[in-house]
């Protein structure tokens, strides 16, 4: 399925006249804008705390390069 033909972007705009009326129009716009301004904001915000996470794990990780002086689990099932 395509995009809209200029007929039909026509009539669905009257219908929206029609329901909102004119004057409702700008203030849905408006808010509309400021809802895709504010999921573009918490978009930004979370690829940057993703990017401090990864970032601090590696300094955390750095110092573990040590050898480990844990023993390894035993498995203390029996096998029939």
């Amino acid at each position: 399925m395509g995009m809209p033909s200029m007929p039909e972007l026509l009539v669905i705009l009257a219908i929206v006249v029609l329901l909102f009326g004119a004057k409702k129009i700008p203030d849905l716009a408006k808010g509309l804008g400021s809802g895709i301004k504010n999921f573009k904001k918490a978009m930004k915000e979370d690829e940057e705390s993703e990017v401090s996470v990864t970032k601090s794990e590696k300094i955390e990780e750095a110092p573990k390069n040590e050898k480990s002086t844990s023993t390894p689990i035993q498995d203390t099932t029996k096998q029939a």
